[in-house]
């Protein structure tokens, strides 16, 4: 009696392609070092923009506060006017600033997404390999 092939016989038997070899794992293994090297890369940005947002708001504050510190000093209108107008001033430059910091960072995260995501892992709007 033919004694019966287990499936693991079979399929060490069969013709087909080897999709764990050394040169499938490399590929592999080189698209995963470039996607932490890319997302590495996004969050360093993430981070940086977010300290210089962190000091822009602590600059506010300084600003807010000074404002507040020469309003209690003044003794007349005049005094007042000035001390607003100087602070009017300041925070008109500094949102003028502030726009200009949003449009270079919004610029540098599309870039880095874009690098993030030509990086192979998106090319003709299909995952790379396929």
């Amino acid at each position: 009696m033919a004694q019966k092939e287990s499936y693991s016989e079979r399929m060490e038997k069969s013709t087909l392609p080897n999709l764990m070899s050394a040169e499938f794992a490399a590929i592999g293994k080189k698209r995963i070092e470039e996607f932490g090297k890319a997302q590495t890369e996004f969050v360093d940005k993430l981070q940086e923009t977010n300290r210089q947002w962190f000091e822009r708001m602590q600059s506010e504050a300084t600003l807010a506060s000074e404002f507040a510190t020469r309003l209690t000093a003044a003794r007349s209108i005049p005094e007042v006017a000035t001390a607003y107008q100087e602070w009017a001033n300041r925070h008109m430059e500094m949102a003028a600033e502030d726009a200009k910091r949003v449009f270079a960072d919004s610029q540098k995260l599309v870039e880095a997404g874009a690098h993030f995501l030509s990086n192979g892992w998106l090319s003709n709007g299909k995952a790379s390999g396929t």
